[in-house]
């Protein structure tokens, strides 16, 4: 098993990408702290994956409840190993002068200042330890923009590129920083990526512009985060990875 014994804290893991991580990595033999706003859904990806996982409710915009999190890891689990920096926000799909100011600042806060609030949390535990990954969940947006998401693109744009800076400063205390970066994929916030009623119709036009001629899945996601978390990937750091069926190319 790719991760035995490490421990994982992984945000907005409550369904989507974020829940297939955890599945993942239980199956690779970590321990999972299953974080999410959604306390209901967190719990029951929590009751499905068994003794290996625990849920806590949590806004990953508030420090708080960000340190409740990596408090849970350390005294169910014995400490953190891995964070996955899941949780995500957008605006509705629609031109930049319509988006109000709250949602906004709901993207940043949420897409950014999340992992700010992560990386003070956790990194003097994996100082200690001399070793450590985190994983931030960027966007193609971030590489590739789509117009009507400009405030979201920057959000991802800032997610994007703070993962290379981190990874920089921390290579010298063994803490590998990556990010992957998913196409558009069938989760909960597909309609307000698309900005259009969810139909066939609207559906292909957006997978026509991904020459593998879908969107990404869950489990695309899933793999990436589990590889990045290996030890086979224990000389990348810095990595900017586009799960994307070839979009930004």
């Amino acid at each position: 098993m790719r991760l035995n014994n490490k421990v994982a804290i992984v945000t907005g893991a409550a369904s989507g990408f974020g829940a297939e991580i955890a599945r993942c990595y239980v199956r690779e033999g970590a321990k999972v702290v299953i974080a999410d706003l959604n306390e209901a859904g967190a719990q029951k990806v929590a009751a499905e994956l068994g003794a290996a996982a625990v849920a806590v409710k949590c806004d990953v915009s508030k420090r708080a409840d960000v340190d409740r999190a990596v408090a849970l890891a350390v005294s169910t689990f014995g400490g953190v190993d891995i964070v996955v920096n899941n949780a995500g926000y957008t605006h509705k799909n629609q031109p930049f002068l319509n988006v109000d100011e709250a949602s906004f600042d709901r993207c940043f806060d949420v897409n950014v200042k999340a992992i700010y609030h992560m990386i003070n949390a956790v990194v003097p535990l994996m100082r200690q330890k001399k070793s450590g990954c985190i994983i931030n969940t960027g966007s193609t947006a971030g590489i590739r923009p789509r117009p009507g998401l400009t405030w979201y693109n920057a959000s991802k744009g800032a997610a994007n590129l703070l993962t290379k800076s981190l990874a920089v400063e921390l290579a010298p205390d063994n803490i590998r920083v990556n990010v992957i970066c998913p196409v558009i994929g069938d989760t909960a916030m597909l309609g307000d990526f698309m900005g259009v009623p969810d139909t066939p119709e609207n559906r292909a036009r957006f997978i026509a512009t991904i020459p593998m001629g879908r969107m990404s899945q869950p489990r695309d996601i899933a793999n990436a985060a589990v590889f990045l978390a290996s030890d086979e990937a224990s000389f990348l750091t810095g990595v900017e990875l586009p799960v994307d069926g070839g979009r930004t190319i």
